[in-house]
């Protein structure tokens, strides 16, 4: 049962944030925007490293120096993998009018989906993988982290849901259909999560690879998409202060609920 409501915290952040459409008249001011990115940068570093990258070197920790390996291999592999996705996938940012991947004839409502989807996967399987560990005894790993993960990414993900379903009402789209689309934006997570969780409760020997794998997914994110977006232009100094709270808050849930 833990595990079923720590997976749909996070979606329920992104709810909470996407609902901001029904009470904000304006669209989101820039300096707002770039306080979130930095903020959810900084929750994804914190999870990455505290949650994901030193529980699968602990698992290993019996091994000495070779403690790394599982850790760089998936991390690694998690970067790669987030990159072919990014590759393959026809997508479009919000904020910007130019496409990226192939070529193809989906709307740009569609696009703007498939981009927060790419950007949501990785979040999800953090949160699947750490739950897994903690079911399967893992060291360093246990219910209440886990659950610290998860809450940390509903956190990020209520400025996320914010980011989301604010420019969708600006382009036009009705209240109710931008709480929508915001809302479904983080419905991967949960899914991906709960997929992560039933594959590692069959390969237990790899975790400490799909822990890392995880962490490379949301490192991608973050540099790939956030840090460039919350950088450029104005207020930069804005996203920094962000990413520092996030960072902190992520580290502090991690320790004190670990």
């Amino acid at each position: 049962m833990a595990v079923i409501i720590g997976l749909l915290i996070p979606l329920l952040g992104t709810m909470l944030g996407a609902a901001f459409v029904f009470l904000m008249k304006d669209e989101m001011s820039p300096r707002l925007q770039k306080s979130l990115l930095g903020f959810a940068s900084g929750v994804m570093v914190a999870a990455s490293v505290w949650s994901l990258l030193i529980p699968a070197m602990e698992m290993r920790e019996a091994e000495g120096a070779w403690s790394v390996f599982p850790a760089a291999v998936g991390f690694l592999l998690g970067m790669g993998f987030l990159l072919l996705i990014d590759e393959l996938t026809p997508h479009l940012h919000i904020g910007t009018d130019k496409p990226e991947g192939p070529r193809s004839h989906l709307s740009r409502t569609a696009m703007l989906a498939l981009a927060v989807t790419i950007h949501n996967l990785p979040e999800g399987m953090a949160v699947g993988v750490v739950f897994a560990g903690a079911e399967n005894g893992a060291a360093g790993l246990s219910v209440a982290s886990a659950l610290a993960v998860s809450i940390g990414i509903a956190i990020q993900n209520v400025p996320e849901g914010a980011i989301i379903s604010m420019p969708m009402r600006a382009a036009g789209n009705s209240k109710w259909r931008s709480f929508v689309i915001g809302s479904l934006s983080g419905a991967v997570e949960p899914i991906g999560g709960l997929a992560v969780v039933l594959l590692a409760s069959l390969m237990t020997p790899v975790l400490p690879y799909m822990l890392a794998f995880a962490a490379g997914a949301m490192f991608y994110v973050v540099v790939e998409e956030l840090i460039p977006e919350a950088s450029e232009g104005q207020h930069s100094n804005l996203s920094t202060i962000g990413f520092a709270i996030g960072f902190v808050l992520m580290m502090v849930l991690d320790v004190v609920m670990g």
